[in-house]
């Protein structure tokens, strides 16, 4: 006799929810609990890099503390940033005197944002030096503005000295067709590279604009490194 062929039974809905909750918590435990494991030692990673560009930009540093520039003036770093802050780093040298101002800027580029830090000299009220934090700019063409070393004189001394009521630059931080620079204020492009030597200019000039008018009146404040 033969018997009737029987159906599996179905597992109930209830039981594949379930299943699937307990699966995803413990994939979000796995995720966090990585995150948290590695999120010191990224940070330290990313503190060290910034430490060293820049060191690269301004060579006399030896320390560096972090400040903001806000509305109402520069301050200390610590604690909550506030909204719309410029942050930037007073570099001091070995005997403790101010070595530079190191700030962070960035601009759209051909592939990404151009990320940099540029070196900004008080005395001379210049640009003397930049590096690149981040980019994605193409390999033997836009990565020139870290190699090209015509393209890295632009910033020996890059005029970003402020207009007389102190409230912008004196004149916009522009990059320039290759080999038609004439004024301190302009930067050679890279033959080739034109859109990612405009978003170096591009950066800077508008990093400078914000930054500058609210850092140059204040200056003694970074003068001494605080004990």
């Amino acid at each position: 006799m033969t018997l009737p062929a029987t159906s599996p039974q179905a597992t109930p809905a209830s039981s594949l929810v379930k299943t699937l909750g307990i699966v995803s918590t413990v994939c979000g435990l796995i995720i966090v609990g990585a995150y948290q494991g590695t999120y010191d030692a990224a940070a330290a990673n990313r503190r060290l890099a910034l430490e060293r560009t820049v060191f690269k930009v301004i060579p006399a540093a030896k320390t560096m503390a972090e400040w903001q520039a806000t509305a109402l003036g520069i301050r200390p770093a610590g604690g909550e940033a506030v909204a719309g802050a410029t942050r930037f780093y007073a570099t001091y040298d070995a005997d403790g005197a101010l070595a530079g101002i190191a700030v962070e800027a960035g601009a759209k580029g051909y592939a990404d944002t151009v990320r940099l830090l540029y070196g900004y000299a008080p005395d001379c009220r210049c640009i003397t030096g930049i590096g690149v934090v981040a980019m994605k700019e193409t390999p033997g063409i836009g990565d020139k503005i870290v190699t090209d070393k015509a393209f890295l004189a632009n910033f020996q001394a890059l005029d970003v000295k402020l207009n007389a009521e102190l409230s912008a630059l004196a004149n916009e931080v522009k990059a320039v067709k290759h080999g038609s620079k004439t004024k301190g204020w302009e930067i050679d492009a890279i033959a080739g590279a034109t859109v990612t030597s405009r978003a170096v200019g591009k950066a800077i000039n508008d990093s400078a604009q914000s930054l500058l008018p609210k850092l140059v009146p204040e200056m003694e404040k970074l003068r001494k490194k605080k004990s």
